[in-house]
């Protein structure tokens, strides 16, 4: 058990030190390593089997959606990317440039992309001619470089993966549901593989996408209060088929423009994950995309019938779970924490008593609540307490986002809950960037994070400047 104490206590207390127990957290659980390009990291297996499981099961939401999967070159002409005024205003700070190609200096500067807009604008204008050809209901699983100035793992990286659908249709109506629906599949996926509630609605003009013209978003609370978007969705009507000349024949027989969606999440879900659900001994990882679900640990191995027992609930269990049977020489207790650090949902302990008995303990990593389980009820019974994990996981991160959510009707009210009350501020806003501005000033970060779809009426009257409300917005710090 000393090596199980140690192991604990190389992690930073979450309370003590919020950043250092998230590096810890990141760096102990063998999720990523730090590469010798700034800003870059490596995926560890660990880390990039988590990816994995969230994409597969996002790629299959999409793709019973309608989407098919394309993939885009990772070069942008810079010719090609200035076609958009806003869209390269907006990301102009953050590209990087490929200016030489072998050992000759190229003829025209290359973006490695930041997103992948124009490209796809590029491709559309060669194969859509008609109605017919409409939609296109594109997505493309890549990276991304954006050259971040401070960067940590997950959150924000100058290398990262995502996945960006980008979609054309006939009309402004359909492009618009098509934003609304891809929002809502994201916080379905959130809420139902991830265990994370998350506050959904609009971005405010000063906050909207580049190129735009109304951004959408998913922002979920993590458990120190600060706000992640963790998912956006954009409407950019028909602005960038204008600028790259997109057109094709209506059913009136006329040349129109088609209108344009966008819409992405990225790896900074697994630092969601982190820092919603984790605690002091590492990781909790909602049972869907943790990439083992079930650890066995044999308990006294060396004994007989010990093994073999422990590997016959493996071939059992496996037809239902993600399994892994460690048989290392490691002591137990190093085991337990071992997987607890790793966030494994439920480990099985067996052992020569356990044998005797036909039962095995079962130990849930989200409370710790130990359970004796006959054998031959072990398969349903695991069945049963993932459910239960998944919605006590949900729970918990539901309770903490509505405990860490306060109102604010007066500008007084909003100064002194941004100072002393980390979370989310529900406050009435009259619609003008200069607010929005002062608020952040005033407060050193607190920035509006969504106008929800369903506005409640605090007051008649904008928090910061007294005039009329047209807005109620949910503030926050953000990652």
């Amino acid at each position: 058990m000393a090596n199980n104490k140690k192991m604990v206590e190389a992690i930073t207390s979450r309370d003590e030190d919020f950043a250092k127990w998230y590096t810890d957290i990141v760096k102990k659980a063998e999720l990523v390593d730090y590469s010798g390009v700034k800003g870059c990291t490596i995926y560890r297996p660990y880390g990039f089997a988590i990816w994995e499981n969230m994409k597969a099961d996002l790629d299959r939401r999409f793709k019973e959606t309608g989407h098919e999967n394309v993939y885009m070159p990772m070069f942008i002409p810079e010719s090609l990317l200035q076609k958009e005024k806003d869209h390269v205003e907006g990301f102009a700070p953050e590209c990087a440039w490929v200016t030489v190609g072998g050992q000759e200096k190229l003829t025209e500067r290359l973006c490695v992309r930041p997103t992948s807009e124009t490209l796809f604008c590029e491709h559309y204008k060669k194969i859509i001619n008609t109605y017919r050809d409409l939609p296109k209901l594109y997505n493309q699983w890549c990276s991304v470089v954006r050259w971040e100035k401070t960067t940590r793992p997950f959150l924000r990286t100058s290398e990262f993966l995502w996945q960006e659908g980008h979609t054309m249709h006939e009309t402004a109506e359909e492009a618009k549901e098509e934003t609304l629906k891809m929002l809502h599949v994201y916080e379905a996926f959130y809420r139902e593989t991830l265990a994370i509630p998350a506050v959904i609605g609009r971005k405010t003009e000063k906050e909207k996408f580049a190129g735009a013209e109304e951004t959408y978003t998913i922002e979920p609370m993590m458990h120190n209060g600060v706000a992640l978007q963790g998912g956006t969705s954009h409407y950019f009507g028909d602005g960038f088929a204008k600028s790259f000349d997109i057109t094709y024949t209506g059913r009136d027989n006329k040349q129109h423009y088609p209108h344009q969606t966008s819409w992405g999440v990225s790896t900074r879900m697994i630092g969601a994950l982190i820092m919603v659900h984790s605690d002091d001994d590492g990781l909790v990882l909602p049972p869907k995309i943790s990439p083992i679900q079930v650890a066995i640990i044999p308990v006294a191995q060396h004994k007989e019938g010990v093994l073999d027992k422990a590997y016959e609930l493996k071939t059992e269990l496996s037809k239902n779970f993600r399994v892994k049977l460690d048989d290392s020489d490691h002591a137990p207790g190093w085991k337990f924490a071992e997987y607890e650090m790793k966030g494994v949902p439920v480990r099985v302990e067996i052992g020569p008593k356990d044998i005797e008995k036909g039962q095995c303990v079962v130990v849930r990593r989200d409370t710790r609540e130990k359970a004796f389980v006959p054998l031959e009820n072990l398969s349903q019974f695991i069945t049963d307490l993932m459910q239960d994990i998944h919605n006590s996981m949900y729970e918990r991160a539901l309770k903490n986002t509505q405990d860490k959510t306060f109102v604010a009707r007066s500008y007084d009210e909003f100064i002194d809950t941004a100072k002393n009350h980390p979370g989310f501020i529900k406050a009435m806003w009259c619609g003008e960037t200069e607010c929005e501005e002062k608020l952040k000033d005033v407060t050193g970060g607190v920035k509006s994070r969504c106008i929800p779809f369903e506005e409640e009426k605090l007051a008649d009257t904008c928090v910061c400047c007294g005039k009329p409300a047209k807005h109620m917005v949910f503030w926050g710090r953000q990652y």
